[in-house]
């Protein structure tokens, strides 16, 4: 992301060179459409921090690839480089660690806000949750000759737990969170094979180029993402959206909400093979059992 100096200000940090700011003073520079975008993002910057980028494409009757030339005009990398800049103009420093929590807080009332936000985005997720989807996920995974499990940053954790999740229940699966290796990877799988991305955001470049690789390879894909029209989905076959309403760069609640589909995932995919799953987990606890007796 463009580096940015800012200092405090009366609860605010104001960036010498604020995104808003930069778009404004680039207006006369745009075309046409692109001063549509511009227009549209300096009336609506708090709109921004929640929509995707076809969701503003449509808002402003142009087309995805208008809106991400605009913000490359405007001195963004890409559109999240965008989004992310004008949570930095918008917020006040507390919500850049947490939406939710204020300087007065101690620290059994910051405890309790995060557990609340978190207990919030698993309603959310349920709430939105297609059981159709969760089934049809669940066929692909328990067909699958292989899984690949890909993902990079903040999404690396869940995607290392939902392999040892599936590793046990006996399942050829590999994990990936390095943004080659996971690209060049999906250019080995075939159709008998599954490719699962996670990616919050769902517009993380590397993730999706390695999703439309294993998708133009015939493997079946499924995507866990908390943007149900992020340009990850475009080569899903199936969605699982995990919700939160964090602004935040970097993601606490929606975390919890991704484990928890994968948790579920875990579950019902256990429970159709019930009797290999606790021949594996015997299998597990009796190895694991017998090195702590020889140590």
């Amino acid at each position: 992301m463009t580096t940015q100096h800012a200092e405090y200000d009366g609860g605010r940090l104001n960036h010498t060179a604020g995104s808003l700011a930069r778009i404004r003073s680039r207006l006369p520079s745009f075309a046409a459409a692109e001063q549509k975008v511009a227009l549209w993002v300096l009336q609506n910057p708090e709109k921004v921090i929640h929509l995707s980028m076809a969701r503003i494409a449509r808002e402003c009757g142009v087309s995805d690839t208008t809106v991400l030339r605009f913000c490359r005009a405007a001195g963004f990398q890409g559109y999240t480089d965008m989004k992310l800049s004008i949570v930095q103009d918008l917020a006040t420093p507390t919500q850049l660690v947490h939406d939710d929590i204020s300087e007065e807080d101690d620290a059994l009332t910051i405890a309790r806000k995060v557990f609340l936000s978190n207990i919030q985005a698993l309603q959310d997720t349920l709430e939105v949750l297609d059981g159709n989807a969760l089934v049809k996920a669940a066929d692909m995974i328990a067909e699958a000759k292989q899984i690949l499990i890909i993902g990079v940053g903040t999404s690396g954790p869940i995607v290392q737990d939902m392999y040892h999740m599936f590793f046990r229940l006996g399942f050829h699966v590999r994990a990936q969170t390095d943004s080659y290796l996971q690209l060049m990877e999906a250019a080995l799988v075939g159709s008998d094979d599954v490719v699962i991305g996670i990616s919050q955001s769902g517009t993380s470049t590397d993730p999706v180029l390695t999703l439309e690789e294993a998708k133009r390879n015939g493997a079946g894909t499924i995507v866990i993402t908390g943007n149900a029209e992020s340009p990850i989905t475009k080569h899903a076959d199936v969605t699982l959206l995990a919700v939160s309403r964090e602004t935040r760069a970097e993601a606490i609640a929606s975390r919890i909400a991704q484990m928890t589909l994968v948790d579920a995932l875990y579950v019902i995919i256990s429970m159709r093979m019930l009797p290999v799953t606790t021949l594996n987990e015997n299998k597990i606890w009796k190895a694991i059992i017998q090195s702590h007796k020889t140590l």
